[in-house]
């Protein structure tokens, strides 16, 4: 039987970033008629090496050939040209043109938009895309910007696509949806490859996994030949319980009452819409929603950063008194001892200060008497060096500045501030967006810690089977208004899903 050639054959490929190597000779198959799913932990060098296969960076070493004939790829158009096409997690679109403008914009030769709309509505009927090519891109929502951005490289002619993270902020029937159009694609010839660190998916939509480690290829395999421990424990090096812990409440006591809350964007858009619920003391509450329906303005406005239209957000204290929040300022809501804490979704826009080091970063927060994860909070140095070892941040030192980690990285030094502040209220948005499972597992641990010591944390995060593990209740948001407020244990990911997108009925706060 003739062996069949690669679309793709990585071989010997290196690329550093300093003292930095980010991939170490690497070699890499890529077949047509398969989806590839590439793992590794934060930093193992996934996106750089698929960077390198769409033309954003040229590697020190080695050899790119396609179709079994050596090239070389300078450029995103140079991959194009050869059939490769690379979807983002950060799409790069432009809002007040429609699709079709979008998928065209940049080509040569005469604009035909209606002859373009005609081609585009074909691809979609090959490989079951739901896009209207005249739908403006601020109509549209993430689910369909991502599908403009795949139709587009599509439309250009790719035939080996690379997808990074394209579940990261879609429901459970969004990703449903996706995975079908991977297939049609796959068995139409595409070559494919997804990087994702959601076992599952990779199980679900995977022909074959390739693992990397520090830069390194650690073997690849078809994916019916193993599972998620086994993919894991290779991508980490050692063993890694799957399961997240999730301890009983112990006595919680009400901490947060919010009552029709409703807040306002800057453009007038209504963002939440007659809110309320309690989260309590020694409890996760999950926060479920599509992107964009309301999470990021219910932490910031609990947290003083987001002005309030209508309603009320009390502090309940110890003694059981209330304290009104709306209308402090941040500043004051800590001062009053509430202690918020909050990790937004934009990391380096809110969170951190890119061109500070990461003791400079320590120093943003005050930080109050309290029991807390570190025990030496002496001084802001200090505190950085022990978020670097309980966290194992991947540094030159604390001296660094936080604009030349890693996006993991970055985000544990976040998070671990955040949590290091010993807070009674933590709000975390996205806290393990972007992190490998066994950071991502850290982060958890040290939640769950949190919750033990009676903080009460209200949990926003993107993933539907963590949120299900890890959360006491869940508030599920749809379009700015509460579809209902379920106990975590036992609740159904599907039905979750369906009352984010308003197809489930309400459910009564438990």
């Amino acid at each position: 039987m003739e062996e069949k050639i690669p679309a793709v054959t990585m071989r010997d490929i290196t690329k550093s970033f300093g003292s930095v190597i980010a991939n170490d000779r690497i070699w890499l198959n890529i077949y047509r008629g398969e989806v590839l799913a590439l793992l590794g932990e934060n930093g193992s060098g996934k996106t750089t090496l698929m960077n390198m296969l769409s033309g954003i960076y040229f590697p020190d070493e080695g050899q790119i050939s396609i179709d079994g004939r050596d090239v070389v790829i300078r450029s995103p158009r140079d991959a194009l040209d050869l059939g490769i096409g690379m979807i983002h997690q950060h799409f790069k679109l432009v809002d007040v043109l429609t699709a079709a403008e979008n998928i065209v914009l940049g080509l040569e030769g005469k604009l035909d938009l209606k002859a373009a709309a005609e081609k585009i509505r074909g691809i979609c009927e090959t490989y079951g895309f739901e896009v209207d090519p005249n739908q403006k891109i601020y109509d549209m929502s993430v689910s369909q910007k991502q599908t403009v951005e795949i139709v587009k490289v599509l439309y250009r002619g790719a035939d080996i696509l690379i997808l990074d993270e394209p579940t990261a902020v879609l429901t459970p029937q969004e990703t449903d949806r996706l995975f079908t159009v991977l297939r049609n694609m796959r068995d139409d010839g595409k070559a494919i490859v997804i990087i994702t660190h959601k076992m599952h998916e990779v199980e679900a939509i995977s022909d074959r996994v390739a693992i990397l480690r520090h830069g390194q290829f650690m073997g690849d395999m078809p994916t019916k030949d193993t599972n998620a421990q086994e993919m894991t424990n290779m991508m980490v090096g050692h063993q890694v319980a799957l399961n997240i812990d999730r301890p009983e409440p112990v006595d919680p006591k009400l901490r947060i009452r919010v009552k029709g809350l409703t807040v306002r964007s800057v453009d007038g858009i209504l963002k939440l819409d007659d809110v309320s619920f309690t989260a309590n003391s020694g409890e996760i509450l999950g926060v479920a929603g599509i992107s964009g329906c309301g999470q990021k303005e219910l932490l910031e406005a609990i947290a003083g950063l987001q002005p309030v239209e209508k309603g009320s957000i009390e502090y309940l204290k110890d003694d059981g008194t209330a304290e009104q929040l709306v209308g402090r300022d941040p500043l004051s809501i800590q001062q009053m001892g509430v202690a918020l804490s909050f990790v937004p979704e934009d990391r380096l826009g809110m969170g951190l200060v890119a061109n500070m080091d990461l003791s400079d970063n320590m120093m943003l927060r005050s930080f109050r008497r309290g029991h807390s994860l570190f025990t030496d909070r002496k001084t802001p140095r200090q505190l950085a060096l022990d978020v670097v070892e309980e966290l194992r941040v991947v540094t030159p030192g604390v001296s660094t500045p936080v604009r030349r980690l890693s996006g993991g990285n970055v985000q544990k030094v976040l998070v671990g501030r955040e949590i290091a502040s010993a807070p009674t209220v933590l709000l975390t948005a996205y806290a393990v967006r972007g992190l490998d499972i066994n950071s991502s597992h850290t982060i958890y641990d040290l939640i769950n810690r949190q919750k033990k010591a009676g903080v009460a944390v209200i949990y926003v995060g993107e993933d539907l089977d963590v949120l299900l593990e890890l959360a006491d209740r869940i508030l599920v948001l749809c379009g700015g208004k509460v579809s209902g407020i379920i106990p975590g244990r036992g609740a159904q990911k599907r039905d979750v899903g369906m009352m984010m997108t308003k197809l489930g009925g309400n459910a009564h706060e438990q």
